[in-house]
């Protein structure tokens, strides 16, 4: 058995995406340009409308997936597939672009705080062409479990103890944590020891990951291991704790397209253009 520790630490950059959302970037920047097999890490939060109401209009992904983490605020997506869906406060959306899709995610409210996450997965090789599918998770679907006095978990992807996350299918065997720690408390997470892994706070001060504090809006890269620990001083903290298996292939990426070769990207474009999405 082996601890893992914090190898690296990064703090996101102010950005905005889709149609002017102001966001933190946290992977998918100069500093972390990404964790295989993750491409991009974006923080949203705000309770000022200016700041998110124009939303993400109708735009192109190709070769990966986007994972949606709500925690506060109502979002509807849709595509050019007709599939439609709701994303409100505790839910998750994993949508496999695959092949191609045309996907817009819209703010469904006027004013309020929207805060979330959302989380680019690469896909390998052999799957970058497959149909596009969503996993579209409401809150109660969500394994919530308390493995440790003071400690509170949602199992997303993965598994934690018995608890299995409602995320299935993924080539990456993600796991993906959000776990709530009480002050003081202490917990031992497992795992997979070839897996890379990160972890992120975003409530509370700081914690504790792998024996160092970790400050609010840092994300701490780990070491190889197969345990974490995660702890909290005199405040509470939440965090995000993610992993996956990384694909180690080449990586040609364009905007929403991210492919394995340049080859690959120009016949995205060309797709696209083509209407063949």
């Amino acid at each position: 058995m082996s601890q893992r520790t914090i190898t690296r630490r990064v703090r996101g950059i102010d950005t905005n995406d889709g149609a002017g959302v102001k966001l933190k970037r946290i992977i998918g920047q100069p500093n972390l340009d990404m964790l295989d097999p993750f491409l991009l890490l974006d923080e949203f939060r705000s309770d000022q409308a200016n700041d998110y109401i124009a939303g993400f209009p109708e735009h192109p992904h190709r070769g990966f997936e986007t994972v949606t983490y709500m925690l506060a605020g109502h979002m509807r997506h849709g595509d050019n597939h007709g599939n439609r869906g709701d994303l409100g406060p505790g839910s998750v959306q994993w949508m496999t672009a695959g092949r191609g899709i045309l996907h817009s995610e819209m703010p469904q409210q006027e004013n309020g705080l929207m805060w979330g996450f959302q989380l680019w997965v690469n896909l390998p090789a052999a799957d970058k062409m497959t149909a596009p599918r969503y996993q579209d998770i409401a809150p109660e679907r969500i394994p919530q479990v308390q493995p440790a006095p003071g400690v509170d978990v949602r199992v997303i992807a993965g598994s934690l103890g018995d608890a299995v996350g409602p995320v299935q299918g993924v080539a990456t065997a993600p796991v993906y944590l959000d776990v709530a720690l009480a002050a003081g408390a202490r917990f031992e997470i497992e795992l997979p020891a070839a897996h890379h892994a990160f972890a992120y706070v975003f409530e509370g001060p700081s914690a504790e990951v792998g024996g160092e504090p970790l400050a609010r809006g840092e994300l701490a890269v780990l070491s190889d291991g197969d345990r974490l620990t995660v702890a909290a001083g005199t405040a509470a903290a939440r965090l995000l704790v993610v992993a996956g298996r990384p694909l180690r292939e080449s990586v040609a990426r364009y905007g929403p397209f991210v492919m394995n070769t340049p080859a690959q990207i120009q016949e995205a474009i060309a797709d696209f253009r083509a209407g063949r999405f």
